[in-house]
Formats: C-alpha cells, structure tokens, sequence
C-alpha cells in the first residue's frame, strides 16, 4: 500500500476515531492527544504491514489505550485508577459495520462546532480545527502557518484548554444556537481557505496543502448537511476559485492577474462542480454571502476572457454582497466591477466613498485598485505613485513584487 493512500484514509478516519474517543469518555484534550498518537502510530506500520481488516476499529484501539495511559499519568489518584481500569471498548467498536455507524457523521460536525466555538479567537479555531479534524500534526500546522513548532503546540493547547474550561458537553448545540455556530465553522474553513489560495505572509503566493484542506473539510461538511445552501455555496467559492491556481503564477512564480491568465489551465471539473453546486443551491432560499460569491465566481470563470464577462451581472451581485455582509471588500469589488461596465471614472468616484472606510483605508488592495483604475484613466504618474504605496503595505512577497513591477512600467 502506497503512503498517499494511506494518509488520505488516516484523515478521513481522525475525527469520526476523536468523536468515538469523547462521546465514550469524554476528556476532549487527552483524547486529542491520544488519537494523534495512534494516527501517527498508523502512518509508520500501516505501509509497511499492510492495512488493518478495520482501520477505524485499530486506531480507536490503539487511541483508547493510550488515552488509558494519559489519563492515569494525569489524575494521579486511585479513584481514576479504579475507573479506568474498568474500561472496556464496546463490542460494536470493533466490527466492520462500525465504520458505517450513522453517528460517525454527527460526530465529525459536533468536533467542527467544538473546534470553532465562539469562546475561541479565530486563530485558535483554525488550529484546533486543522489539528482535531484535519488530523493534521503541529509540525504540519505550524509548517503551513510558517511559526515555530512550539508556538503552535502552545496555540493548540490553550485551544484545548478553553474547550476543557467551557465544560461543552460533547453532542450538537441546541437549535438555537446551530446557525451561529455552523457560521463559525464555516468562517474559519473560509480563512483556512484563503490563508491557501492567497498566502498572506512568506515566499509563496500559494500554499496547496491548505486550500486543498479546506475544500477537504467543506465536502465533509456538505456531505453531513447537504440541505444547506450556504454550505454549499462555500464549498462552490471554493472550488471555483481553486479552479484557477494554476494560472495564477508564472514560470519564475510571478502573480499573474486574472485578466491576463490563460484559462486552459483552469481546472474544468472544478468549475463545472462549482457551478451545478451553486445552480442547486440559490433556488433553495435566501442567498448568503457565499453562494453570492460563488455566483460571482462562476460568471469569471464561464467567461472566456475578460473583455466578455458579464460585468454588470457581477456589479449587481456585488451590491447584494454589500447589502448582506457590509464588508468593505465586497465595495472595493464593485468598484472594479462598475469601472469595467461605466468606465474607470465611474470606479474612482466610488473609490473616494470607500476611502473613508477606516476598515478598508490603509489597505494594500484600496491603493492597488486605485492604482488599476487611475492606470486605466491615463494617469500614470499618480497609478504609478499609488502602485509604490500598494507594494510598500502588502506583506506578500509575490504581490509586492507585481505592485512594484507595475509602477516600474509607468515610469519616465
């Protein structure tokens, strides 16, 4: 058996082995600790012994005893001692038809709402999630995140211990409740997705592990909640937006902007999933902000260049995501989109509205948007003054190397 598949399957099995772990006996932090070792216990024999008969059964094994162990270590006191002494692994555990049990699923949701519960900052949310749902290690974590080890092993800790503290039974938030926390959830499988796609800090203007993560953890959710629409249209923006990563970088790594990209290189079945999602999804009910994105998604990637994307249809949804979000990257957007349909003057005007916006006015992308339109007006000393201050804000390095590059060409 190859190591790819091997790991493919050990994420697939880490949440529905740590929600097994805690509905049985609770203690969400050791038990996260526990699965990680059976997972990383798997990754070494299982590609050279072969796969187990039940793989799930194995590392639900493996993880309790070690649970076992963490436990006696931790309580010191003969009354733990005699308790778990007495555990036993239920009989259904270790049969095939246990892989099949339908509380898998709620399992998998219920570790997503504990991992991404109000009480913890976002950056906490998208660690504990990586690390209890992903079955991502701390050293991949941190690798991806570019920290050191020991400050993400301290940044899931105090993760765990804010679960611990908050005594969160380990069943599904009451109903009303459920909407918050499912956004939550899909909040930061949102920020693990862009983190991905378009890398904030560090050499790369990609990191696929992470978007491809994501999209991951968005399908297991959609699988469990295929009713939902914005569900649904998360995991379209998603798909439709890795759609193009690709193209989105040249020979030497240089971005390359969406106008400019060739579109044979977008991936075709992603597009096409993207599309039937969102299709499906908006008659179902009021739009959220990610199946408006995703239509917004949709209509550039079926456009076969820029010239014929349907602009206004893109500047209308724009207003809706204003409407619905009141996020003032969705008004830098427009601007662009109605710059495209009325002219660059058009967009500069709505430009200086926003530039008020404290929210949005140090932003690197306001100056680099201002920069696009006054370049598109014929004003290249100020687009080219606009471009330097762009460069001089982004903390990505490809980016500030395409800001630069552009105020470059407009020089002299």
């Amino acid at each position: 058996m190859g190591s790819i598949p091997a790991e493919d399957l050990l994420r697939e099995l880490a949440p529905q082995v740590l929600g097994a772990l805690v509905r049985r006996y609770g203690h969400f932090d050791l038990a996260e600790d526990a699965v990680q070792e059976a997972l990383i216990a798997a990754a070494g024999q299982w590609p050279k012994e072969g796969l187990p008969d039940n793989p799930r059964a194995w590392l639900i094994t493996v993880a309790s005893r070690r649970l076992t162990d963490l436990l006696r270590s931790e309580q010191a006191r003969q009354r733990r001692e005699d308790e778990v002494a007495t555990w036993a692994l239920p009989e259904d555990w270790l049969s095939p038809a246990a892989d099949r049990r339908p509380a898998d699923g709620d399992d998998t949701l219920i570790l997503l709402f504990m991992c991404c519960h109000p009480a913890l900052a976002p950056n906490l949310q998208v660690a504990l999630t990586l690390r209890s749902v992903g079955g991502l290690t701390t050293q991949e974590i941190a690798r991806a995140f570019f920290v050191p080890e020991p400050t993400m092993g301290r940044r899931i800790t105090r993760a765990k211990q804010r679960v611990k503290a908050s005594g969160l039974p380990f069943r599904l938030p009451a109903e009303a409740e459920r909407g918050e926390r499912l956004a939550a959830v899909l909040r930061v499988l949102y920020l693990i997705f862009t983190e991905g796609y378009a890398s904030t800090s560090g050499p790369s203007l990609v990191r696929a592990e992470l978007a491809a993560e994501a999209i991951r953890l968005a399908r297991i959710v959609h699988r469990l909640l295929p009713g939902d629409s914005e569900v649904a249209g998360l995991l379209a923006l998603m798909l439709l937006t890795d759609a193009r990563t690709l193209a989105r970088d040249g020979p030497d790594g240089e971005l390359v902007p969406l106008a400019e990209q060739d579109r044979t290189l977008w991936r075709k079945d992603y597009i096409e999933e993207g599309v039937a999602l969102v299709t499906g999804a908006l008659p179902r009910g009021p739009a959220g902000p990610y199946q408006v994105q995703a239509a917004i998604a949709a209509l550039h990637d079926e456009a076969p260049n820029e010239r014929e994307t349907d602009w206004p249809q893109i500047a209308a949804l724009y207003e809706v995501l204003m409407e619905l979000s009141g996020n003032p990257m969705a008004a830098l957007n427009h601007a662009v989109a109605v710059a495209m349909c009325r002219g660059p003057r058009a967009g500069l005007d709505l430009l200086e509205e926003l530039g008020a916006d404290p929210r949005v006015s140090g932003h690197h992308r306001l100056h680099a948007v201002r920069a696009h339109l006054l370049e598109m007006a014929g004003a290249r000393e100020k687009a080219r003054a606009c471009y330097e201050l762009a460069a001089a804000r982004t903390a990505s390095l490809q980016e500030r190397r395409y800001l630069y590059g552009k105020a470059a060409r407009l020089t002299g």
